[in-house]
């Protein structure tokens, strides 16, 4: 049998640490949720209030995060959504209906969230600047890992790695599903199209459901609450100043972070609109990402490259993160001046 390099048991070595901490979390209190840097630029994953809250009539939304590939314990998210509102003629509210499929692989062991969530919110216009909106989640999720592709610390014979020695590890269940639920609330002051804030609180796994990979009764995935800030802010004709915040609570974990992005108007023309905006992130745990998008008439494209300055990362990779990029399409119904409502969102 051939012999190992150091090097080699040391990477054998990390990523069944980095496994077992990710089995831990998900039987214990933490969750596998979704983590983009962009969580603005994701807006049905922050709070199901925020469907249909936009100034158009359809939204597309595509989000990829690529992380910890050089570990190697890669860590893939994808995220398609789809967004309209409605506008009664006879009512006083708007209406918004939703769905969202969310995709998170991990490591070896491909440990895999997969998601399909439908939301709904109600929008009601208290004056022209004030507007308030309740928003409900539900979907179906399912967790689950292989363990074809994993090595353990068993496996070593003591003189060399062994494949045919058993792991030693007995899971009763490789694979969960789980029904998702969730609700939120958002209040938008608007004193234009440009100058604008939404503040919001989104509760995700209010039926705090089931989803272990062992028989352990009463460990259920906690109450995972997010509380939001998008705003935007006239700066002169050309200049914007955009500012995100949020912050993150799920059982004694916490995380905040914030964006600031300058956006400039290349071109204001009707129809062929060109802005750029650029800026910088920070999250709590010391980590950076610079930010750069170009919104062009009814698209935008945003991408990202994450710093990431925690312990685990600079001991492995000298502060190498991973992109992250979001795709965005509104599309507006233009109706016939007769039965015309004017949106309230814009």
């Amino acid at each position: 049998m051939e012999l190992k390099t150091k090097a080699y048991y040391r990477t054998i070595y990390m990523k069944y640490i980095v496994f077992i901490n990710l089995l831990l979390s998900v039987n214990q209190i933490y969750s596998q949720d979704l983590h983009y840097s962009q969580f603005y630029n994701s807006p049905l994953n922050i709070n199901p209030a925020l469907t249909g809250i936009f100034n158009g009539s359809h939204r597309y939304n595509a989000s990829v995060r690529d992380q910890w590939r050089f570990v190697p314990v890669p860590w893939f998210t994808f995220s398609g959504a789809y967004d309209r509102n409605f506008l009664p003629l006879e009512s006083k509210n708007m209406y918004g209906l939703g769905v969202n499929l969310n995709y998170d692989k991990q490591g070896d062991s491909r440990l895999v969230l997969a998601s399909l969530n439908i939301s709904g919110s109600i929008t009601r216009e208290l004056n022209k600047s004030n507007l308030i909106s309740l928003g409900v989640l539900v979907g179906a999720a399912r967790r689950g890992f292989n363990t074809n592709d994993l090595t353990w610390d068993r496996q070593w014979n003591g003189d060399a790695f062994d494949p045919n020695l058993g792991s030693g590890e007995t899971f009763n269940l490789q694979a969960v599903n789980f029904v998702e639920t969730g609700a939120g609330i958002n209040y938008r002051l608007q004193k234009h199209s440009r100058t604008k804030i939404d503040i919001g609180l989104g509760a995700l796994h209010l039926y705090q459901p089931l989803a272990n990979f062992y028989n352990v009764e009463d460990q259920r995935l906690p109450l995972h609450l997010t509380i939001s800030a998008l705003g935007s802010l006239q700066l002169g004709k050309n200049f914007d100043f955009l500012a995100y915040g949020m912050h993150q609570i799920q059982s004694k974990y916490n995380e905040t972070l914030v964006n600031g992005l300058l956006r400039s108007y290349v071109s204001r023309k009707r129809g062929k609109e060109l802005t750029v905006d650029f800026g910088v992130g920070y999250r709590t745990n010391g980590s950076l990402f610079p930010t750069l998008a170009l919104g062009f008439s009814n698209w935008y494209i945003s991408g990202s490259y994450d710093i990431d300055r925690t312990q685990f990362n600079q001991a492995l990779s000298n502060n190498r993160g991973g992109p992250e990029i979001h795709l965005r399409y509104i599309y507006k119904n233009v109706r016939p001046l007769t039965i015309r409502k004017v949106c309230p969102i814009y």
